[in-house]
């Protein structure tokens, strides 16, 4: 199965050099005002929020990214199933809206932010019978306030079901997730050292305390012109059983980015 994925993803990034060059446009003026990318994403181990997605196998994401006319407002609809058999009824589509933009621009307190709102559809069962829900996330990073050159940053959730209901009112909450990001400046390969803990509000009515911590390191490698290669290994350690009874995970993150002008 390693070696089918490791040729399976040589191959995607062979065919997005291929398709990217064929597709980029020649002219700067086509395609300035709405730019499209589309990414592939493979996690060794789904951890939704910290929580196993799919059990301890592999997700496979596709995603495609919409930005319109350079306003900071965008959409994006992604896909997302496991890697292999099982878990058919988990599958699902998410279709976000987002503005993303900076405040304060060259201040010490500026803020960069990414704000989006996405509803996520399980298209293999009904709606009442699926974990269908809302889920708002308010990403910021605060460049200003780098220490040794890591960047701070906060992403806060708030996940809802769609249906209502008191039953389905108690597993709407929050996370908060507390990080930072450091790059790692080399002559061969650039790197970037990241870390975070997170604090559960209640969502799934499962905890209100401290669930996990994880740390990684990743890389954006150029392949070609307009596409990228992603990868990345992390190491979760996890806190409260209500949210994953598996205190130790290390799993890769293995990205192709393609962008369109």
């Amino acid at each position: 199965m390693r070696h089918g994925m490791a040729l399976a993803t040589v191959s995607l990034v062979l065919a997005a050099c291929s398709w990217s060059a064929a597709a980029t446009p020649p002219s700067d003026e086509v395609g300035r005002y709405i730019g499209v990318s589309y990414s592939f994403d493979y996690h060794t181990i789904w951890l939704s929020k910290g929580a196993l997605g799919y059990g301890k196998q592999g997700a496979a994401f596709n995603t495609v990214n919409l930005d319109f006319f350079q306003t900071g407002f965008g959409a994006k609809v992604a896909h997302r199933n496991a890697a292999h058999d099982g878990y058919v009824d988990k599958q699902r589509f998410d279709y976000a809206p987002y503005y993303k933009g900076k405040a304060f621009v060259g201040e010490w307190h500026q803020i960069d932010f990414d704000i989006s709102s996405s509803y996520e559809h399980y298209y293999g069962r009904a709606r009442h019978k699926a974990n269908t829900t809302w889920e708002s996330v308010f990403a910021f990073k605060f460049p200003g306030l780098s220490v040794f050159g890591a960047v701070p940053r906060y992403i806060v959730h708030y996940e809802t079901p769609v249906s209502g209901g008191d039953a389905n009112r108690k597993v709407a909450g929050w996370i908060h997730r507390f990080g930072f990001d450091l790059p790692i400046k080399n002559d061969t390969l650039p790197l970037t050292l990241s870390s975070e803990v997170a604090y559960y509000g209640g969502l799934g009515n499962t905890t209100h305390d401290w669930a996990y911590a994880n740390v990684g390191l990743s890389s954006k490698i150029p392949v070609c012109e307009n596409v990228t290669f992603v990868p990345g290994i992390y190491q979760q350690v996890s806190f409260d059983d209500a949210v994953n009874s598996n205190k130790d995970i290390t799993y890769g993150i293995f990205s192709v980015v393609v962008r369109m002008k």
